[in-house]
């Protein structure tokens, strides 16, 4: 069995990790216990509920506030944790916690598990990441609590503070709002300013990547001794930030649709949409009444997503910057890509292009399908599709909607988001090797 296990990818063993913490999650939620009318749910809703939390989705069937029993909410929320923090990384944290060694296999899937750059420092890596999780949680959490308790009581106000707080740092969207309308998520909080600022650091937080702390807490506010990735992560999450929620400030919150809002709140709702679509899944309007330039906005935000060893999902924020580097390399008929004074190797240009086209085709093939199944506009599929495959969890509402088939897509969708794009490449390629020669080379012409 060991040897057996010996030939296995790391890249498989990611992938396996996934689908039978999802199994397990499904099970446990089909049981009567976890629903509040204690009746057995049903395979494909517990299985749909089940991928969402592990893949930190936050797309939903049944509203999680009234379906769902505290003990099906609590495995939902564990659910989040263990795929926000990675099935792999929470199962070397057991085995650091209990005293085993960790071995050298162990560290090159945990590599896998996470993105790491190189195997060295690994275990550390992962001590920092349990801490940091949990520092940011815990506070955010009380600070929540806040708000939560004089609304609900001391006991729902805490678990209310908990909940959302570890499904907005692991970037799940999950929420539990709806005791006051079914699937409403934040949006009674539009204008409050400590739920937005909570919830937007939680997000941005958990987005940024753990090695982007790693690297900004040692170098401090020193910019120019950061890693290269940092750099480049720290600048697209910004650029991807303040240019919509400028727009949404200047644009879309200006419309008679949302003329009931005050000055305070079409600031905290520009700055709150334009946070969440990188993976959270978080919502304080109604995105319905969005325009349709906004929503096509929207979607380009989910598709790109968080960067990579964070919690969030997406083709990653370094992919979009690396081909957008690419393409100004070329305008200005220029060899190699340079940024920050570092050239980018050519593999890593090559993955970058090969995970966009590969999130491209199958949000393309997903949006294609469900249409034809469904019968629902385009565009309303399309923002579904980005919402699963960037495992975010925003939606216009056709979700709770959708047919078995149409159900099956999405939790197919998230779960390649979660693992992402290149663990799926090395995991079908896994075996293969490349042949040691080289075909003649011959130009074609382009454009």
């Amino acid at each position: 069995m060991q040897k057996r296990l010996r030939h296995i990818a790391p890249a498989q063993i990611v992938l396996g990790s996934f689908a039978l913490l999802i199994l397990a999650g499904a099970l446990l939620l089909m049981l009567p216990i976890s629903s509040q009318s204690r009746q057995l749910t049903p395979f494909i809703d517990a299985l749909f509920t089940a991928t969402s939390a592990t893949c930190v989705t936050g797309l939903v069937v049944v509203d999680t506030a009234t379906y769902w029993s505290v003990f099906g909410q609590a495995v939902i929320l564990l659910l989040i944790q263990i795929g926000g923090m990675g099935v792999v990384t929470m199962a070397v944290i057991v085995s650091l916690l209990s005293g085993r060694r960790i071995g050298f296999r162990q560290r090159y899937v945990m590599q896998e598990s996470i993105s790491a750059p190189q195997v060295g420092g690994i275990v550390r890596l992962t001590g920092f990441i349990l801490r940091f999780t949990l520092t940011m949680e815990l506070i955010s959490a009380v600070l929540l609590a806040i708000r939560f308790i004089p609304e609900f009581g001391p006991l729902k106000g805490a678990w209310y503070g908990l909940f959302h707080s570890v499904s907005a740092f692991c970037n799940a969207g999950f929420d539990l709002m709806g005791v006051r309308a079914p699937f409403s998520s934040l949006v009674a909080y539009t204008g409050d300013w400590l739920v937005n600022l909570v919830i937007m650091v939680l997000i941005v937080s958990g987005g940024i990547g753990f090695f982007a702390w790693s690297d900004i807490l040692h170098n401090k506010f020193h910019f120019h001794a950061y890693r290269l990735q940092t750099k480049l992560v720290l600048v697209t999450t910004g650029l991807l930030l303040v240019l919509p929620a400028l727009y949404l400030f200047l644009y879309e919150f200006n419309q008679t649709a949302w003329q009931d809002l005050t000055l305070g709140e079409r600031v905290w709702a520009a700055l709150f949409q334009s946070v969440t679509p990188r993976t959270a899944g978080f919502n304080t309007v109604d995105l319905t009444l969005l325009h349709p330039v906004t929503i096509l906005m929207m979607i380009f935000l989910m598709l790109t997503g968080g960067s990579p060893g964070s919690t969030a999902g997406g083709f990653k924020t370094t992919s979009l910057a690396i081909v957008f580097l690419t393409v100004r390399a070329v305008y200005a008929k220029r060899d190699g890509v340079n940024t920050f004074g570092r050239r980018i190797p050519q593999d890593v240009l090559r993955s970058a292009v090969a995970i966009i086209v590969m999130y491209i085709m199958l949000f393309v093939a997903g949006s294609v399908a469900i249409t034809l199944i469904e019968g629902l506009p385009l565009s309303m599929v399309l923002f579904e599709c980005a919402s699963a495959i960037g495992t975010v969890g925003l939606t216009l509402g056709c979700t709770t909607s959708l047919g078995p088939i149409s159900q099956i897509i999405l939790i197919l969708l998230m779960y390649f988001g979660r693992v992402g794009g290149l663990t799926m490449i090395y995991a079908l390629v896994s075996g293969h090797i490349p042949a040691p020669s080289q075909l003649p080379q011959e130009r074609i012409t382009i454009g």
